[in-house]
């Protein structure tokens, strides 16, 4: 009798300060690829960039509008209501006290933050935690260090089969849409007075109060 194969967990982090059509088309396409639920996971005290401008809560219903009418996508607080810094190895850490040592984890960063994955705490212990998905775009080609590079050689592989059926270690890269949007650049229209109508989800411009933190007289 063969074993049900368990359905693989992707995560996606961020401020989502707010969150816009780049961050959720690439989630999806993640999702699409891997077969995979995903989760967003906004972080409480990035260690890796400045500060959030929205608060948590704030973040949390920008997000929670954005993700509506949809399942596969994911609302996940766990780094609002954990103390400190919000590093990837811990959120992993509790992932896999929640779901076991076999089931298939997936973190997924962009190129350039990839790129920057020595920089982060206890980076090499993130594989013994979960598969890395890298979100690649056209014409993003940064420059590897050379530790990195080598953990590439040794662990990159094509195949979303072997991601579905192993629980961490791998890294493959998942091509995604290249929707150059920035959250900063909505800042500051929003500050300007001007709408990002097709740069973020029409939920968030429907309630004027969900991208009031970021306009004149709010910041």
């Amino acid at each position: 009798m063969s074993r049900t194969r368990v359905r693989a967990l992707a995560i996606l982090g961020g401020t989502f300060d707010p969150v816009h059509l780049g961050h959720l088309r690439a989630a999806w396409e993640a999702a699409e690829f891997l077969g995979a639920e995903v989760r967003l996971i906004p972080a409480s005290v990035p260690p890796h960039r400045p500060q959030p401008v929205a608060s948590a809560s704030e973040r949390m219903a920008m997000l929670r509008a954005a993700l509506k009418g949809q399942d596969r996508l994911q609302l996940d607080d766990r780094e609002l209501r954990r103390s400190g810094p919000s590093f990837s190895v811990d959120t992993l850490q509790e992932f896999r006290s929640e779901y076991g040592p076999q089931r298939p984890l997936v973190l997924l960063l962009g190129v350039d933050a990839f790129a920057g994955l020595p920089a982060w705490h206890c980076w090499q212990a993130l594989f013994e935690l979960a598969h890395i998905g890298v979100l690649t775009r056209p014409g993003h080609s940064p420059v590897f260090t050379d530790a990195l590079q080598r953990e590439v050689q040794a662990r990159r592989i094509d195949s979303v089969e072997t991601i579905a059926a192993t629980p961490a270690g791998h890294i493959i890269d998942i091509a995604v849409s290249a929707l150059e949007i920035s959250a900063t650049h909505i800042r500051s229209e929003l500050a300007a007075g001007r709408e990002p109508r097709y740069l973020v989800a029409d939920a968030l411009l429907n309630d004027a109060a969900l991208l009031a933190p970021y306009r004149v007289g709010s910041m």
